[in-house]
């Protein structure tokens, strides 16, 4: 008998894996249709007929085929990648912390990743993108560990305000840090271009890099996602059960860290997809991580992938940041997270 037969009545889980199995067949079409528009939107005028051209017959002297091939493929396929990985990454936050406001921008850790990130640029430009990947794990887990440093350490302990607070406060002084080291050293358009979160600099051999870390935590998350669905009915009840809380919680924020590390080291600090898509495919499929893990990879690639190409449509020729885009969805929907958890509190 599995852990989750074993719950108490009082505490039944709302699944709806026929909704899942729907939610990931569909969203895996829309994510190829949307890399397919995505390809062909743009300043240059590009057809489908090019990109198919461009794949059977690849012609390195005709400009299409180059754009096709070196700058927007890598870009879509780049989006699709960190979509998942930030949607995902904010499922296990909110499952492990039960905190329905958790998320990898809100809670610093984008900010963090970033701010590592600027430092290398800054001093060591030349080094190879495997090792500045590394550097944002590491910024990653630092920007986490002063948020709930000094969460914790406020009087009353942790919770999910606290949190969101410590949060705001961690990741305005290190995007302010990051921005005035930005100017300090005069460093180029693409990286504050990328501070402010956009995928337009993406490139295959970051591609090719990000995406066994992204591949390896997705895969994790899903080994853990059954002992995710028990957390987050509560540690006393995930103990009760014989579960080892302290393991899967260390195994959930290094699974976070890379998933979020990866994804800002190529895009920025993009927010508001970790805190979003958890949601909706929590509505969407019950309360299970076995399908909101996978639910909340498939929506947060789709997300991305067609935000990113609003972000080119929007002011033509000019490039919108992504981060911009997506916040304007995020954050009437953290206002109404924190509405509703205040009416739930009072």
């Amino acid at each position: 008998m599995t852990l989750l037969k074993t719950l108490p009545h009082h505490t039944p889980l709302r699944t709806r894996p026929w909704a899942a199995t729907v939610i990931i067949c569909a969203g895996l079409f829309l994510i190829v249709i949307g890399i397919g528009a995505s390809i062909v939107t743009g300043v240059a005028n590009i057809t489908f007929g090019t990109v198919w051209n461009s794949i059977v017959a690849y012609d390195a002297q005709n400009d299409h085929h180059v754009i096709i091939r070196e700058l927007r493929m890598p870009r879509a396929l780049a989006g699709a990648l960190v979509g998942a990985a930030f949607a995902v990454a904010g499922a296990i936050m909110q499952g492990m912390t039960r905190n329905p406001i958790a998320d990898t921008g809100l809670l610093g850790i984008n900010a963090g990743a970033g701010f590592v990130l600027v430092l290398v640029f800054a001093f060591v430009p030349w080094l190879p993108f495997k090792y500045i990947i590394l550097f944002s794990f590491i910024g990653a887990g630092l920007g986490a560990l002063l948020v709930y440093g000094i969460a914790f350490m406020s009087r009353g302990g942790l919770s999910p305000l606290k949190l969101v607070l410590a949060g705001a406060v961690v990741g305005s002084l290190i995007t302010g840090l990051s921005q005035a080291l930005t100017l300090l050293f005069q460093i180029n358009y693409d990286l504050a271009f990328w501070t402010a979160g956009g995928i337009s600099t993406a490139e295959w051999f970051q591609v090719s890099v990000m995406l066994p870390w992204i591949v390896g935590g997705l895969l994790v998350a899903m080994l853990i996602s059954r002992s995710i669905t028990i957390l987050s009915l509560g540690e006393d009840v995930a103990a009760g059960l014989g579960q080892r809380t302290g393991l899967i919680k260390g195994i959930g924020t290094f699974v976070v860290m890379i998933l979020a590390g990866a994804s800002v080291s190529t895009v920025g600090g993009v927010g508001f997809i970790g805190l979003i898509i958890p949601h909706l495919a929590r509505f969407l499929v019950g309360v299970d991580y076995r399908w909101i893990i996978p639910c909340s990879a498939i929506l947060g690639g789709a997300l991305v992938v067609y935000a990113d190409m609003g972000a080119k449509l929007i002011a033509l020729p000019y490039e919108t940041p992504l981060g911009s885009i997506i916040a304007v969805i995020g954050v009437p929907f953290f206002l109404y997270l924190a509405r509703k958890e205040r009416r739930e509190l009072s």
